[in-house]
């Protein structure tokens, strides 16, 4: 299937039926009054996070979606139908925009969970609202009003807790591979990864935590070299990123130079990445001694100014991998205790206020 992250569409929620001027017309029944009913409103337009879906493929072919308008109302004080509300089915992560006001409107974090995109118009009064009594035979009705129109612009961000940053062929995808079940391809020429992969990696114990692996950055990407960084905003959700560094790169080139490069691009997509927590990986170690290692790590640190955890694996060979797995397990159980400490803490101080 074929990976989209952004679309543009048009959604045009139901407008209300008009409520209807009627008048009692029994036999018998003389000055019968008025019995004119309302009309039903429009429906709405939703969106909708479904677990299932991975892309926004789907709209790329159809591009307006109309929701059903609101029936007048009828005679003998009947309501007209309202319009069935439309629900559009997105995957987790979507973001919708207001194409008109650039707008956030909302964004889709867990299956399930809807989104409100266009309202449906109110539905129109009929004469019986108006009758009152000094206004007997009330001429009075409403006309139901328009739905909402809008045009969106749609944004996926893949879900992730752990996201790789790195140059093409820095051993991303083969870390995701030897760390879970996921099966990007692998080969040894740049950019084999083309869209975001995720995988789910099991630590002993019950506990898990996604990886998202993007296509590679290369000096430039910032200003559309390669495939540019149009795939960085996979990793603004992520809450710990890994800058992988190859070792022992096939062109031959200073894997120090190379750091630098990718660190250099991130702070020009813009501070929400760059300041994100993140640990520098070594990979590829086992293509060395010890010692060109450690001479290695230290070029990379010293040219980065590192001062964060930096970790030396060799995803082929599995050599630190899963030390490196059950490290960020830790990390991310930490965070999340110190994320529940301060909400208590937020929820007890408005129990007092």
């Amino acid at each position: 299937m074929r990976f989209v992250d952004e679309t543009r569409i048009k959604v045009i929620a139901g407008n209300g039926g008009n409520g209807c001027l009627s008048f009692r017309r029994e036999k018998y029944v003389p000055r019968g009054g008025p019995d004119g009913g309302d009309g039903g409103n429009g429906g709405s337009i939703f969106l909708k996070a479904d677990n299932d879906l991975n892309t926004l493929v789907d709209f790329r072919y159809i591009r307006t979606y109309k929701a059903r308008q609101g029936d007048k109302g009828r005679m003998r004080c009947q309501t007209g139908a309202g319009g069935d509300d439309m629900y559009l089915k997105v995957p987790l992560g979507t973001r919708a925009f207001d194409l008109e006001t650039d707008e956030l409107i909302g964004e889709l974090t867990e299956p399930g969970m809807t989104l409100l995109v266009a309202q449906g118009g109110f539905h129109g009064l009929g004469n019986v609202r108006f009758k009152s009594s000094v206004n007997r035979t009330p001429r009075q009705t409403t006309e139901g009003t328009e739905g909402e129109y809008r045009h969106l612009k749609l944004e996926l961000r893949v879900l992730a807790d752990v996201g790789l940053l790195g140059l093409p062929n820095a051993g991303k995808s083969t870390f995701i591979r030897s760390v879970s079940s996921a099966k990007p391809k692998v080969a040894d020429y740049p950019f084999t990864t083309m869209i975001p992969n995720l995988g789910v990696v099991g630590i002993e114990g019950g506990s898990s935590f996604v990886i998202a692996d993007v296509p590679g950055l290369i000096e430039g990407a910032a200003d559309g070299a390669g495939l540019g960084t149009r795939f960085l905003k996979h990793l603004s959700r992520t809450r710990l990123l890994l800058h992988l560094v190859d070792v022992m790169p096939m062109d031959m080139s200073d894997p120090a130079e190379n750091a630098v490069a990718i660190i250099r691009e991130v702070e020009k997509y813009g501070e929400e990445l760059a300041t994100k927590d993140c640990w520098l990986v070594l990979n590829k170690t086992d293509l060395l001694d010890d010692e060109q290692v450690d001479e290695i790590a230290q070029s990379v640190i010293k040219a980065l100014d590192w001062k964060g955890p930096v970790a030396k694996i060799s995803s082929i060979s599995g050599k630190g991998t899963q030390q490196l797995a059950n490290d960020i397990m830790e990390y991310l159980d930490e965070l999340n205790r110190l994320e529940r400490e301060k909400a208590q803490a937020e929820k007890e101080v408005n129990e007092v206020d």
